[in-house]
């Protein structure tokens, strides 16, 4: 009789919302499950080697795993759609990147999600500039003897990216129509595919974020001509920037954590916390300092405004549209 009554007890007192059936089940507070992290592009790209370093951090931080699911296609969408129809209760998180967030909703005709209501934004992570890289066996040594030779064999040289509307196709057909010069664009389906065909002499160039081709360059078999950030970068400090050439030419990617819209504040809180406390750490610097990729603490969405109206007008600016 008296656990009836204790069991009626508890009940009255969810229904009157004094307190919450997590505290009367006896329910761990969140985190009390795995957690997922969708990257929408292939492993070993760009954004899968910012993803998997935080996300081990950020489990050890919320004392549950944090597990990546690449979920790639159509720039990212796939991606982010399978997060934002997913159950907004921090369980299935978004490793969004500068073209997710700011590109697509330019670059696509029609968008199968809405950026910004769409998603929750959670914390920005960290950005690192595009490079641009030659095979040595194209005979290009520099960005003006790219553009010399451009210029004199219109769409002979071949630049690949890991898809259309990524933001190394944006920085390349931007880089071109700045310099007066014709290349071919080649779409792969992820950056690591795209690296793997420059380094077989498949294609010519690359205009790719600096982490996925950078050991490459270390080891030779790729040859940068230069980054897009507005200074020269602290692992390559004797590779110019592009703006040195081209003024005020300057794309970085950056990447940030979303969840699906309607995500509750106190779970968000708690997450922007771990992800604050992991790119802050040692381990995260460890992992990606030495590969040009700096972490990036600022306000997400503010960020992301103004990201959308800068490369709105980039995509204006190269007429370039998608389907």
């Amino acid at each position: 009789m008296n656990r009836r009554f204790t069991l009626k007890f508890l009940s009255s007192l969810v229904a009157g919302g004094i307190v919450s059936p997590m505290h009367v089940f006896g329910q761990s507070a969140y985190p009390n499950k795995a957690i997922k992290m969708i990257v929408p592009f292939p492993a070993g790209g760009p954004t899968d080697i910012v993803a998997r370093p935080l996300a081990k951090l950020m489990g050890d931080q919320l004392g549950q795993q944090v597990f990546i699911d690449n979920k790639g296609g159509a720039g990212g969408s796939v991606g982010v759609v399978a997060v934002a129809s997913s159950p907004p209760d921090g369980y299935t998180l978004l490793m969004g990147t500068v073209g997710t967030s700011a590109i697509n909703p330019h670059l696509y005709k029609s968008l199968a999600y809405d950026p910004i209501n769409s998603l929750t934004p959670i914390a920005t992570v960290a950005s690192a500039p595009v490079a641009v890289v030659v095979n040595p066996s194209s005979g290009i040594t520099s960005l003006a003897d790219l553009i010399a030779k451009a210029k004199a064999n219109p769409d002979q040289y071949t630049y690949g990216t890991a898809g259309n509307g990524a933001p190394g196709h944006l920085t390349g057909a931007m880089f071109c129509a700045a310099t007066d010069i014709k290349l071919r664009h080649i779409a792969y389906k992820g950056s690591a595919p795209a690296v793997t065909d420059l380094l077989g002499g498949q294609i010519d160039i690359m205009f790719d974020p600096l982490q996925s081709v950078l050991p490459h360059i270390k080891s030779g078999k790729l040859r940068v001509l230069g980054v897009t950030s507005a200074s020269r970068t602290k692992v390559l400090p004797d590779v110019p920037t592009v703006s040195e050439l081209v003024p005020n030419f300057t794309m970085t990617a950056w990447w940030a954590v979303y969840g699906p819209a309607g995500m509750p504040k106190d779970v968000v809180a708690k997450l922007k916390a771990a992800i604050s406390k992991s790119i802050a750490s040692p381990e995260f610097d460890a992992n990606l300092s030495a590969l040009g990729v700096q972490p990036l603490e600022t306000p997400l969405a503010d960020l992301q405004k103004k990201e959308l109206a800068k490369w709105g007008a980039a995509v204006r600016s190269a007429g370039i549209t998608m389907e």
